[in-house]
């Protein structure tokens, strides 16, 4: 199918990834030298992390066992292995690990990476350098130590509620539907009560490469709270990093890392989102709504038609001072990627604003359409250019399975349609809630496609009997059952506090605590002036969809219960 098969990389050699990669370090890093030292936020008092706890022989075995069966060329033996003869070897580890947690050591052999230049987008020209991102490659032990570190740093965060609230990558229950899911349904409730948005998207240069270790350490301490012999391993942990590149059997010369944290690895993106935890508050001193996932920052704010110039020069403000924070922390905002969507209704797009954006030195033109984290969003928040898309390229993949489907049996085949294209139809869902029903018939052809592709059946079988066989829901019906998962999840609390906030029962009025409904699992709906708007937003559709779902469903004792319950009632109501 040609699927996972490695672009050729031209006559691009090790040393002259090397060469750039270094060289765009150190292009950022010019270009804030002359920045302003940063400032840091205060933590709380009466709130310190100076000491970890030592890990037992139980923890080490669960630690491995939990790890994917990925190697790589630094590991002395392959994961595989590793799981299979991990009674054995687990309390060498453990005390490997506990010395250094409890010196504030990182041995030198767990700080040295090769990298493999990753493409960032399959369409992009595989023979430009420039095309690529660096991800680093770390042994497997070290990787162990990192997970080890990361629950008790993660741990003392929540615990102490220091991690930034709308900051969505790399953390239990959170993830970009669920940040885009935030963003638009805010974005729909202002729409809906007559106002236009605007939504900025930021991008960083080279984020996670050029994060200033002084700067990182200085804010764990003096934002986060860290201190003694934990400071201590996190300062040993980034000084004195080694990385070469890798390609095939080429590799560069080696390279002592002074700044950056590493990708590919699992503290690192946990500290890039410490080190950035401030831009939230930045955006909401100009009185703007923020959203991050990693290094992508979404900024929005919502006016009055006639308010629009007042709305634009406050954004071009705020991205100013967030240009200056960046440049004080040692990054550099990416203009070339910065997009500015103005929406409304469809009945208004006359009334939206055409003047270009000033971001830094340069102007910004606004677009009719953005694709943000994944998920695209039009002007008129119709959703027509994701559906669009979505189905373009599920079809596409489809066409690849037809040439493969003798070749394997069938139940192959499904797994392979199940992961391929429905997971891609199921990718950002949740954010179609009300669209027009023609929008999910198109949705719904792609799936009767996939299911007669499975059972070799002609166009013109009924498909009624093969999507009951193959237990699937209808499209409108997926899309209530992400959203009612998610509606479990926000009253379990596990779903970000973002979403489950949004949510209110009856309970938390006075004026109801008295009435009957005060005491039954229902939602509250609000109010809204459009059915093809507010409706859709995240807080009234989510209680809709749960206030109509028997309460054998909503009293579910557990997350896999009420999904096995939730999936048999959805699917009787499709094929009654």
């Amino acid at each position: 199918m040609g699927r996972g098969r490695v672009p050729p990389l031209g006559d691009i050699g090790a040393d002259h990834f090397h060469r750039y990669f270094g060289e765009k370090v150190a292009g950022v890093r010019s270009a804030t030298a002359d920045a302003p030292p940063p400032s840091f936020v205060s933590t709380p008092r009466d709130t310190s992390f100076c000491q970890f706890q030592l890990v037992t022989v139980d923890d080490v075995i669960a630690a491995v066992r939990a790890l994917p069966d990925k190697s790589c060329a630094l590991d002395p033996l392959p994961t595989i292995h590793l799981k299979a003869v991990v009674d054995v070897i687990a309390p060498f580890l453990t005390d490997l690990f506990n010395k250094s947690l409890s010196t504030g050591f990182v041995p030198e052999v767990f700080k040295a990476a090769y990298i493999t230049p990753l493409l960032k987008k399959a369409n992009m020209d595989p023979a430009d350098v420039r095309s690529y991102r660096p991800i680093s490659n770390l042994s497997v032990a070290s990787k162990l130590l990192e997970r080890l570190v990361a629950q008790q740093l993660l741990a003392y965060l929540n615990k102490s509620g220091l991690l930034p609230q709308l900051q969505s990558a790399y953390r239990a229950g959170h993830s970009t539907e669920t940040a885009v899911l935030k963003v638009l349904s805010d974005i729909l409730l202002a729409i809906d009560a007559g106002d236009l948005s605007a939504l900025v998207l930021l991008d960083l240069s080279a984020a996670f490469d050029t994060v200033d270790h002084d700067i990182l350490l200085q804010r764990l301490k003096t934002s986060f709270g860290l201190s003694g012999m934990v400071l201590e391993w996190f300062r040993s942990y980034l000084v004195g990093r080694h990385q070469y590149v890798r390609i095939g059997s080429s590799a560069s010369t080696l390279m002592l890392i002074l700044c950056g944290v590493p990708q590919g690895s699992v503290l690192g993106p946990i500290l890039f989102l410490l080190y950035t935890a401030d831009l939230i508050l930045i955006v909401q001193d100009h009185g703007l709504c923020p959203h991050l996932y990693a290094d992508d920052t979404q900024v929005y704010g919502f006016c009055r038609p006639s308010a629009s110039p007042e709305l634009q020069n406050t954004i071009t403000n705020c991205v100013d001072d967030v240009a200056s924070w960046m440049r004080s922390n040692r990054l550099q905002l990416n203009t070339a990627k910065t997009e500015i969507l103005w929406s409304t209704t469809g009945r208004r797009l006359h009334q939206l604003p055409q003047l270009p954006f000033r971001v830094g030195t340069d102007e910004v033109v606004p677009v009719s359409v953005v694709r943000d984290l994944g998920i695209y969003i039009d002007s008129d928040v119709s959703m027509r250019s994701h559906v669009a898309k979505t189905v373009s390229a599920c079809f596409a993949v489809l066409r690849q399975l037809r040439s493969v489907r003798r070749s394997v049996p069938r139940s192959v085949l499904q797994s392979l349609v199940t992961s391929l294209v429905l997971t891609r139809l199921d990718y950002g869902n949740a954010t179609l809630f009300g669209i027009p029903q023609y929008q999910f018939d198109r949705f719904q052809s792609v799936m009767n496609a996939a299911a007669r592709l499975v059972f070799s059946a002609s166009r013109y079988d009924h498909i009624t009997p093969l999507l009951r066989q193959l237990h699937w829901l209808r499209a409108p019906e997926r899309v209530e059952f992400k959203l009612a998962v998610l509606v479990y999840k926000c009253r379990q609390q596990t779903a970000p506090s973002y979403l489950f906030e949004e949510l209110c029962q009856p309970a938390d009025f006075e004026a109801r605590r008295r009435l009957r409904s005060a005491s039954s699992s229902s939602l509250v709906v609000r109010r809204t002036r459009l059915s093809t708007v507010g409706d859709r937003a995240f807080p009234v559709a989510a209680a809709r969809i749960w206030n109509g779902l028997p309460p054998h469903v909503t009293s579910a004792p557990s997350l896999p219960v009420f999904r096995s319950r939730l999936k048999t009632h959805l699917f009787r109501r499709c094929f009654p």
